[in-house]
């Protein structure tokens, strides 16, 4: 039987230097500083925007083999920044712990209590199927602090502190929406079956074209990509949900995106190269208002990819975001996709959630790597009435983000 998760907790990332990253993530996306830690073999610091959660963890040199040295974490092997740690809620760790060992899970951290003036949690760390990914599985019913215990709040490592001033601001993010791994090609099944009998993730359709043996297969006109979707079942007992603000129900799914071998080598290959094998390439911040939370970004210095320019132009595109009521110059400046064409069966009877005459749509955008590799970077995206993934924008942003990626190799060549 899989083990019952309560909610996704925080997303931690590994990182050289955990200052110049969290000073980004405070400075730039105006995300709040919620708890430090600090001791003589790592340094974490933890950052807040709605119930989106980052762990910014650095290692001290000659440590990074050194699990203890972390607090609801283990050291990655790898020696590039990456994010590679997804920790979830649950009600017993111990027992939860017991039955991921039983259906052949690697323990990397055992259950143990960590305690402060606040309360208590129990925690431990086991390795997922993909990668450097671990995850986290921490009880926190006896905690009333703010994030966890060993953390505190203020000082914060370096100059951080003085960033507490200015994070915040009008950036409408709510909660993690999704994180997508990249994987070498012919492992999503695999990936799929260990999520399943582990943490009871159900198969989720990426788009209602999505062949359920295959994945959801996009290819032609330098594209060569295959998605497959999952999430764990919305029950109240057995659901994973975010904390949620009001009635809307707020989940964080995850994506596997491998490349197709016909089309060349392209940006999940680039990924598996320099993060040296495979991991989470992106997560989707959820935000109310994209338009407005872009343009905030954009001005502290937020760098988005550029969607071709044709992307606008085209006249059934125009339409359809004139359909949607968005204005297309406006989403133009700031490179923000619009897709109407989405599997809306999810969604049926929540037109509260819709655009103008019961349109479903969504909207994304990608930032550029936040790492100095090719790795890592964050996505902005707003739902209205769409719980999918729709076809146009994928096919768009994997296009901008590749013209990016070759411009690169370019300069460096």
């Amino acid at each position: 039987m899989a083990v019952q998760l309560q909610r996704l907790s925080h997303i931690a990332l590994h990182v050289r230097d955990s200052e110049r990253l969290a000073r980004d993530l405070l400075r730039r996306f105006r995300f709040q500083l919620c708890g430090t830690r600090v001791t003589e073999r790592a340094k974490q610091i933890a950052l807040r925007r709605g119930s989106a959660v980052f762990v910014v963890n650095e290692s001290r040199v000659g440590e990074r083999s050194e699990p203890g040295g972390l607090l609801y974490d283990v050291v990655p092997a790898q020696a590039v920044d990456s994010a590679c740690n997804v920790s979830f809620e649950v009600k017993d760790v111990e027992r939860a712990t017991l039955r991921l060992h039983r259906l052949g899970c690697q323990v990397v951290v055992p259950p143990r209590p960590v305690e402060d003036e606040l309360g208590w949690v129990t925690y431990s760390v086991v390795r997922s199927v993909v990668g450097n990914i671990s995850h986290t599985l921490i009880d926190r019913s006896g905690y009333r602090g703010e994030f966890l215990p060993g953390f505190v709040q203020p000082p914060c490592p370096g100059d951080c502190a003085e960033e507490r001033e200015v994070s915040g601001g009008p950036v409408a993010i709510s909660h993690f929406d999704h994180i997508t791994y990249a994987c070498p090609r012919r492992q999503s099944v695999q990936i799929m079956d260990w999520y399943r009998r582990c943490f009871g993730f159900q198969r989720f359709l990426v788009n209602r074209s999505e062949d359920l043996n295959h994945g959801y297969v996009i290819e032609g006109n330098n594209v060569g990509l295959r998605l497959t979707a999952m999430e764990y079942w919305k029950c109240s007992e057995v659901g994973m949900a975010m904390p949620t603000n009001g009635q809307q129900k707020l989940d964080c799914k995850f994506v596997i995106a491998e490349s197709l071998a016909s089309q060349g080598k392209n940006q999940i290959d680039t990924f598996l190269d320099q993060h040296h094998g495979a991991g989470i390439q992106h997560v989707g911040l959820y935000t109310t208002d994209i338009v407005s939370t872009c343009k905030f970004l954009t001005d502290a210095g937020v760098q988005f990819f550029c969607p071709p320019s044709a992307y606008y132009n085209e006249t059934e595109k125009w339409q359809e975001i004139m359909k949607a009521g968005q204005d297309p110059e406006l989403l133009s400046q700031y490179g923000i996709l619009l897709d109407s064409d989405i599997d809306d069966e999810h969604w049926k009877g929540e037109a509260k959630c819709q655009g103008p005459a019961n349109t479903r749509y969504l909207m994304q955008t990608f930032t550029k790597p936040i790492f100095s590799e090719e790795t890592f970077f964050l996505e902005l995206i707003e739902r209205k009435g769409a719980s999918g993934f729709g076809e146009g924008n994928i096919r768009a942003l994997w296009k901008s983000v590749q013209i990016c990626m070759d411009q690169q190799e370019d300069k460096n060549l």
